[in-house]
């Protein structure tokens, strides 16, 4: 089950927020978010939820343990060890368990048959939840959760349990136990969480149709899909690649949204994701801004306990090295996914180095266009996981195939989706928040504004919904990107 479903929308979640909200305390309202949660992770992984039930429980002893050492010490580092070799080890067997003896095999025969394990859905986000819970009892920043159904809250709320964003413990902890949802809470949640959803059934899945008219789609096989990109005409490719792009954030950031959405709906506040990244001036700008809990989480729990940049130089890069390595690694178990997060690793160095000073004298468009291009073929990296259809992908567009630059059959398809693309494009700016904005301040000194205003704001989710279920109603193209995360 996924957020952009119709029975989640006009099932699962009703329902969800109707018991919810007639329960009379917080134990009870807490008791209908547990079940429903892992109702909604066993709707698609009924074996491993057993997995994230046994994870949780692991932890939750660990912490215990750590929680009653004195703080820092070596007991208590011991227990940081084992609950870093109890979670990273599953999620090592589960992900990269078949990626590791693939490669094993290739190089030196053995395995004699490869084990192809099921990938659990989700299993990084709450991987990554679990630890920083655990590192920050271990740092003495939150005290051990004593109740295990609390922990398991925590880490199994539907709302950002299989698609992130990553919420840490310390951001939530008092709200598990203690939250109230006001009017403006309900409020902004249901329009925060309908604006996500018509960014995904609208806009990102149409730019993922089109991308995989232009491209290939992701479940083709290699051999197969070497054949369709080998032929496609040059401008098919360029066009394909920003389909993608566009649809790879709209995509993820619109889950955030619903994530952030249904949260604010119960009284739980969770950070923000994504702060329009495609806007950025430089790579630095562009990861401050793209999958935040992500970054912030290798920044706080690898780079900085690795000395961070308070050490020399070489160091320093080491640092980074590790850092995005593992960015690119935590992506998928596919060597594309490393090079993606090592291609990012380059530029950084390159804007700690001197571009950074050299964009600093230049109006800031060329920083957009520097970052837009850098990130424009990184997504080409992340798309293709055989080298061989990359490679041929990269040499198509720009002529290396042989191929027209295009036919009529592309030049069509193109301008039939050129409106769906360019509300895309639009809706990765702050355009629409900041006329919204625009609209506030002019409704305050205006009697006809503030009515316009007011009518904005309650028929905008009812619009957004039925855009959006019309846009679900007999359309099977509805992709699930996360299943490799």
């Amino acid at each position: 089950m996924v957020f952009s479903s119709l029975l989640f929308l006009y099932v699962f979640l009703p329902l969800n927020l109707i018991l919810y909200h007639l329960m009379p305390s917080m134990r009870a309202k807490n008791t209908v978010m547990m079940i429903f949660s892992l109702i909604f992770y066993a709707w698609g992984e009924p074996v491993y939820v057993f997995l994230l039930l046994a994870m949780t429980f692991a932890d939750w002893l660990l912490a215990q343990y750590i929680g009653a050492q004195r703080p820092r010490s070596r007991a208590a580092k011991q227990g940081v060890v084992l609950t870093c070799i109890v979670n990273l080890g599953m999620l090592g067997i589960f992900k990269y368990g078949t990626f590791f003896m693939e490669n094993t095999h290739n190089l030196f025969g053995f395995p004699d048959h490869v084990l192809q394990i099921a990938l659990p859905i989700g299993i990084s986000f709450y991987t990554f939840q679990l630890l920083s819970y655990v590192i920050d009892v271990y740092r003495g920043e939150v005290e051990a959760q004593r109740s295990f159904p609390t922990l398991l809250l925590y880490v199994s709320l539907f709302h950002q349990c299989i698609a992130g964003p990553i919420v840490r413990y310390k951001d939530i902890n008092e709200e598990l136990l203690h939250r109230r949802a006001t009017r403006a809470d309900i409020s902004y949640g249901v329009t925060r969480f309908t604006v996500g959803l018509a960014k995904k059934a609208v806009l990102a899945n149409a730019c993922g149709a089109l991308a995989d008219q232009l491209l290939v789609a992701d479940n083709v096989a290699a051999n197969q899909a070497l054949g369709v990109i080998s032929g496609q005409p040059v401008l098919a490719l360029w066009v394909g690649v920003l389909a993608f792009m566009l649809q790879i954030y709209l995509d993820f950031s619109a889950y955030s949204d619903m994530a952030i959405g249904m949260g604010r709906m119960i009284g739980f506040h969770y950070r923000e994701n994504f702060n329009y990244p495609y806007i950025s001036v430089s790579i630095t700008d562009f990861w401050r801004r793209w999958h935040i809990s992500l970054s912030s989480f290798f920044r706080d729990y690898v780079y900085i306990p690795l000395g961070g940049n308070r050490c020399s130089a070489p160091r320093v890069v080491f640092n980074l090295f590790v850092v995005w390595f593992l960015t690119g690694f935590w992506h998928g178990a596919s060597w594309n996914f490393m090079f993606w997060g090592l291609y990012f690793f380059v530029f950084l160095l390159l804007e700690r180095a001197f571009l950074r000073g050299a964009f600093a004298h230049l109006p800031s468009v060329f920083g957009h266009i520097y970052a837009l291009v850098v990130v424009y073929f990184g997504w080409v990296l992340f798309k293709f996981t055989d080298f061989s259809v990359l490679s041929t992908a990269l040499s198509g567009m720009f002529g290396g195939t042989d191929v027209p630059f295009s036919n009529f059959e592309v030049m069509t398809l193109i301008q039939t989706n050129l409106p769906i693309l360019i509300l895309s494009a639009v809706a990765c700016t702050p355009v629409v928040p900041r006329v919204g904005a625009w609209l506030y301040r002019r409704s305050e000194h205006s009697a006809a504004a503030w009515s316009f205003y007011r009518l904005v704001v309650i028929a905008a989710p009812v619009v957004l919904l039925l855009l959006a279920t019309m846009s679900l109603v007999g359309d099977s193209y509805n992709p699930f990107l996360y299943w490799k995360f």
